[in-house]
């Protein structure tokens, strides 16, 4: 049987990601937020971590040093052979992931039991306004809609992943981020500074022409506060499970409650 076409494009991955860390300056703003976050819920685990596995952007790493923790980074490429983490962070990834089943079961395998699992990505309900003004530019040179913006993963749909990859106490929430942007090509600068811009393998190659850029321009700017600035909105999904381990704490069997959800209902007399 055929092998299916590849959704994203991994070599233009770690294509921009390279170049937006050569970069430097400030345009990561997002990620350090998610860093920050993913820090602050390792911090509240009650128990020590000796070696971590870190996926997609780096900017954990010498956080990790700091709390005794060894940082080895890596590459979905590298996840087969990975073995023997007691942690195993993703900033930035998961959502450009051909067979993001297939990663996430490759990760629980690289724990080890009651090892940990963190991640970070963009989710669904991320960049409405340049969602927007693309299709803009789209319907003002009248051509179809094209995959310039990646497949979004809302909450359900990552806490179903994580379920279905075999981890233990899963967890899913987000935190929505807005940002206030001068112009559409401000926001677009910053994507592409952050490496963050598109990596889908059929990816439409060709740039919009001068009304299709006006077109997009306009829109965005159609939003503006009165200072002239467009707020962008950004969900980061934050994904947490463990490895499963024979002395962890399991959820009640159904059915094996001992008072009566009806009778906690009644009135009180």
């Amino acid at each position: 049987m055929r092998a299916p076409e590849p959704l994203f494009d991994p070599s233009l991955r770690r294509l921009r990601r390279g170049r937006a860390e050569r970069s430097g300056g400030d345009a990561d703003y997002l990620y350090r937020r998610a860093a920050d976050e993913l820090l602050e819920r390792l911090d509240l685990v009650a128990r020590p971590f000796s070696r971590a596995l870190l996926l997609g952007e780096p900017q954990l790493a010498a956080a990790l040093a700091t709390r005794g923790i060894e940082p080895v980074a890596g590459e979905v490429e590298d996840l087969p052979g990975a073995r023997d983490f007691d942690l195993v962070i993703a900033l930035g990834l998961l959502d450009t992931i051909d067979d993001l089943p297939g990663a996430l079961l490759l990760i629980r395998r690289a724990l080890r039991p009651d090892g940990l699992f963190l991640a970070a990505f963009a989710g669904a309900g991320s960049l409405p306004r340049l969602r927007r003004a693309l299709r803009a530019a789209e319907e003002a040179e009248s051509i179809g809609a094209g995959p310039r913006l990646h497949p979004q993963i809302d909450v359900r749909a990552a806490g179903d992943l994580m379920m279905r990859a075999g981890f233990a106490l899963p967890v899913v929430d987000r935190v929505v981020v807005e940002v206030r942007y001068g112009s559409l090509m401000r926001l677009v600068a910053d994507l592409r500074a952050m490496g963050a811009t598109n990596i889908l393998a059929a990816r439409a190659r060709r740039p919009f022409g001068r009304m299709g850029l006006a077109a997009a321009i306009a829109d965005f700017s159609a939003d503006a506060d009165a200072d002239g600035k467009t707020v962008e909105r950004f969900e980061i999904l934050f994904v947490s499970g463990w490895a499963p381990s024979p002395d962890q704490p399991a959820p009640a069997r159904r059915g094996s409650g001992t008072a009566s959800l009806a009778d906690a209902l009644k009135p009180k007399r």
